[in-house]
């Protein structure tokens, strides 16, 4: 079994602001708020969170190939 990698870069679609996050190991994070312009982020239809939307690395759970939350 591979590593699961908990940190992700995510970047705020609307100012471009990246930030290293620590994500979420049993459940999802549906909403982010962009410490540089205040945007809160949702995840992008058909994406389980923001990670997945977002992130460098998918969350947790589909990096395991689990289920979303």
């Amino acid at each position: 079994m591979n590593k699961v990698i908990i940190e992700s870069e995510i970047t705020c679609p609307e100012c471009g602001h990246k930030k290293v996050e620590e994500m979420p190991s049993e459940s999802c994070q549906f909403f982010y708020q962009c410490e540089n312009c205040k945007s809160v982020l949702r995840p992008i239809e058909g994406d389980c969170c923001v990670y997945c939307s977002y992130g460098s690395l998918a969350c947790p759970s589909i990096q395991e190939k689990r289920d979303c939350c």
